[in-house]
């Protein structure tokens, strides 16, 4: 494939990345082309390419999906949603291409992924922070420890009303909302908070749709919740996020104590695909795009990017 469009394109605005699109026709149009080089970008490649994975991390690959087949339209792409843990459970036995992970891969995911013969590459690509989440109208809950944070969502928790926290909050109770068994926000909650992957109270409404939680906790006066950052910043006009003390005090979640790990609850997010995948040329072609554009994307989505050295250095991987 022509390296053209990755020269005179780079990592810019969608608007200016379909701008540039069209430039591009035109110049190669002007240049007559040769009959080994496509007349317009992304003619030569087509195919499926079959997603699944964390809810997370789905709004970084639907964007980037979204204009990799503006200049490749005869690339399908699908992005399924199942959580990190349902998309593992599809990648490891061959049947999609690329996993979207809020996690890295358990070893017994990475057995099961030996076992059907499926090799792979993982490939970090943005950093995300856990928002903890309260309804709007909730005055008193502005920030919250570690501690309390494990006393309200560890097994056996008998924490149902707000006093029980903290004594000088009001005696009304909390309903809890957060992601599901096989989402990998889950996992990374539960093993900070309680101590263990996968440990937690299950008395609360679980859903592996992070927009069936923003509704929950913005309709419920008494909720208590989390998922990843980028749905709270979608989401800020309706629900009031909760500072999290780690030990050095309260801090918010924004783009800089996220970045920079005054924010207690930040995470990688990655991308996992099939080596056996990536040896067609659409599939290597998608995760070039990828990561050429993952800073404008990833900051666009409301995530905090790697560093320009980051993605070279997985660029250099992939070549």
């Amino acid at each position: 494939m022509s390296d053209v469009p990755t020269r005179l394109c780079p990592p810019r605005s969608r608007r200016a990345i379909a701008a540039c699109s069209a430039l591009l026709v035109l110049l190669l149009a002007a240049c007559g082309g040769s009959s080994e080089e496509p007349t317009t970008p992304g003619s030569a490649l087509s195919g499926t390419i079959e997603v699944d994975g964390s809810s997370t991390v789905f709004p970084i690959t639907e964007a980037v999906a979204e204009e990799f087949q503006k200049l490749h339209p005869g690339v399908q792409i699908n992005v399924g949603v199942s959580g990190t843990g349902g998309g593992f459970k599809r990648f490891t036995t061959g049947e999609v291409d690329i996993a979207d992970a809020s996690r890295p891969i358990t070893e017994s995911e990475a057995k099961a992924a030996g076992e059907h013969g499926v090799q792979y590459h993982e490939v970090p690509v943005a950093i995300d922070g856990l928002a903890v989440l309260v309804n709007q109208v909730n005055r008193f809950a502005d920030c919250l420890t570690i501690e309390q944070l494990k006393r309200v969502w560890e097994p056996g928790s008998q924490v149902e009303r707000w006093n029980q926290v903290r004594p000088d909050w009001p005696d009304t109770p909390i309903r809890l909302y957060g992601p599901g068994t096989d989402s990998g926000t889950f996992d990374y909650f539960t093993e900070v908070i309680n101590g263990k992957a996968k440990a937690s109270r299950p008395d609360y409404t679980a859903s592996e749709d992070d927009n069936v939680l923003v509704r929950g906790i913005a309709g419920d006066r008494n909720s208590l919740g989390y998922f990843g950052y980028a749905y709270y910043v979608e989401n800020s006009k309706i629900l009031k996020a909760v500072a999290v003390d780690g030990g050095a005090g309260c801090a918010s979640p924004s783009k800089e104590t996220i970045e920079s790990g005054a924010y207690p609850l930040a995470r990688p997010l990655f991308i996992y695909v099939n080596a056996k995948s990536i040896q067609r040329i659409a599939v290597k072609e998608f995760v070039k795009f990828y990561l050429e554009h993952a800073d404008e994307l990833v900051t666009e989505v409301g995530y905090v990017p790697l560093s320009p050295s980051a993605y070279a250095e997985q660029l250099a991987k992939l070549q």
